[in-house]
C-alpha cells in the first residue's frame, strides 16, 4: 500500500509542480481547477472531491464504512471527480481515494494520518461529538520527542512525552499516564491517531481530568523509534518474533520510568503512575501490571485481554491475586461488542472476577478502532489520579 501510495503521490507532483518553475503566464493555463476536499456542510453532509482527468474509476472508503466498503464518486467535465454522503455524527474520521484501484490520500486536505505503514486523511465533523478531540481554544500542554537509553533491550530509543498546560512554569510534580499503542503501531500513534494530547488539553481546561504527563512509548521491542529497526535486526517474521516477548514490557518498567521520574517532576510512586493500552498495548499494560505489582496504581485495558486461551490460568490468578493485593485504586476495561478480541477479553474479565479484583467494564458499539480507543481514554483520563 505504501508504495501504491507514493505512486500517487509523485502523479500529484508532475501535475502541480510545473506551478514553480514554469513562467508566471503559463500558469493559470496549466492549473488545475479549484477542488475543495473534504467540505462539511451544515448538516454535516460531507462532499469528497479529487481531480484526476486521466483516471477510469475513482471511489472513496472512510472509516464510518465497513473495511471493504467504497463509494464511487462521479467525473465532471472538468476532470474533478465528487460525491456526497449523508450527514455524518459529529466526530473524527478518516478515508482513503482508490484512484484506478491505488490507494492514495486526499491532495488536497492537509490534515494527514499514519497508523505504521497506513496513511489516510483526517476529516473532522464539528459538533459535541468532535470536542474532545479538536484544537480548541484552550491551553495547551507541550509533546516532546524524547530520546533515552534502554539497556534492557540495548539501544536507543524514542518516546513522546505530553506535559500539560503549566508545566513549564512551576514547581508541581504530576502524576503520569504510561500509554501503548497497538500492533502496527508505534511511539506516534497516540497523538496522531488518538489524539491524546487534544484530549487531555480539552478535559484539563473542562476541569474534568487532573494535569497530568503522557509518556507514550515505542511499544515494538525491535524498533528504536518509527519504522526503524534496531541494527542487525531484520524484517521481522513471525519466527524471529518470539525473541522479543516481553522485552518491552520489562524496558517499561526498568528504564522508562525510571528515565521519567529523574528528568521530570513528577509523582514516583503507584499512586501517581497510571498504565493503559490498546490492543497489543493492552496485552503488554495486562503483563507489566500483573509482572511488577505495585508499581501502577491505575491500570486500563482497551480492546485486549488474555490472548492466549490455553494460558496458565492457574498461575496467572496468583499473579492477579498478587496485583490485588498490592493496591490497585482502579482498573478499567473496555471493548466494542463487535470486536474480534471479545473472547479475549472475556477471559480477563473472568480472571478478574474470579480473583475478587474491582474493576469497572465499559461496553461500547463498534469494534476494533481508533473511534472507541479515542472515546475510551477521554472516559479512562477523568477517573485517574482522584
Amino acid at each position: 500500500m505504501k508504495l501504491h501510495m507514493l505512486k500517487s503521490a509523485l502523479s500529484a507532483l508532475l501535475v502541480f509542480g510545473s506551478v514553480h518553475t514554469t513562467p508566471a503566464q503559463e500558469i493559470s493555463a496549466m492549473q488545475a481547477p479549484k477542488v475543495v476536499s473534504p467540505e462539511v456542510g451544515p448538516d454535516n453532509s460531507v462532499s469528497f472531491r479529487v481531480f484526476s482527468p486521466n483516471a477510469n474509476e475513482v471511489t472513496v472508503n472512510g472509516s464510518w464504512m465497513g473495511f471493504r466498503e467504497t463509494l464511487p464518486l462521479t467525473k465532471g467535465e472538468d476532470g474533478v471527480w465528487s460525491a456526497t454522503i449523508d450527514p455524518l455524527p459529529s466526530s473524527m474520521y478518516h478515508y482513503n481515494f482508490f484512484i484506478d484501484g491505488v490507494s492514495a490520500i486526499d491532495p488536497t486536505n492537509p490534515e494527514a494520518l499514519r497508523d505504521g505503514t497506513r496513511y489516510a486523511s483526517l476529516l473532522m465533523v464539528p459538533g459535541a461529538g468532535a470536542s474532545t478531540f479538536e484544537l480548541n481554544k484552550v491551553p495547551h500542554g507541550n509533546i516532546s520527542k524524547v530520546w533515552y537509553q534502554s539497556p534492557s533491550l540495548e539501544s536507543y530509543r524514542r518516546m513522546y512525552v505530553y506535559t500539560p498546560p503549566g508545566y513549564d512554569s512551576g514547581n508541581d510534580k504530576y502524576p503520569v499516564l504510561y500509554l501503548l499503542h497497538g500492533a502496527g503501531g508505534d511511539e506516534d500513534a497516540w497523538s496522531a491517531l488518538g489524539r491524546a494530547n487534544y484530549i487531555l488539553d480539552n478535559l484539563i481546561a473542562e476541569g474534568k481530568a487532573k494535569p497530568m504527563l503522557i509518556v507514550m512509548t515505542n511499544g515494538n521491542a525491535w524498533q528504536t523509534s518509527t519504522l526503524q529497526n534496531k541494527p542487525g535486526v531484520e524484517t521481522i517474521t513471525r519466527e524471529n518474533r518470539a525473541q522479543f516477548q516481553g522485552k518491552f514490557e520489562e524496558s517499561l518498567v526498568k528504564d522508562v520510568i525510571p528515565y521519567i521520574e529523574k528528568n521530570y517532576s513528577v509523582i514516583a510512586n503507584k499512586d501517581g503512575r497510571a498504565l493503559a493500552g490498546l490492543s497489543m498495548g493492552g496485552g503488554h499494560t495486562i503483563t507489566a501490571s500483573i509482572e511488577n505489582p505495585g508499581t501502577f496504581g491505575y491500570i486500563g485495558v482497551f480492546s485486549s485481554g488474555i490472548f492466549d486461551a490455553n494460558a496458565d490460568m492457574a498461575e496467572l490468578e496468583k499473579k492477579f491475586t498478587a496485583l490485588k493485593a498490592s493496591g490497585v485504586e482502579k482498573y478499567w476495561v473496555a471493548c466494542g461488542v463487535d470486536d474480534f478480541v471479545m473472547d479475549s477479553n472475556k477471559r480477563l474479565l473472568s480472571i478478574l472476577d474470579k480473583t475478587g479484583l474491582e474493576h469497572e467494564y465499559h461496553e461500547s458499539a463498534g469494534g476494533h478502532t481508533w473511534a472507541n480507543w479515542r472515546d475510551y481514554l477521554s472516559i479512562f483520563a477523568p477517573v485517574l489520579f482522584n
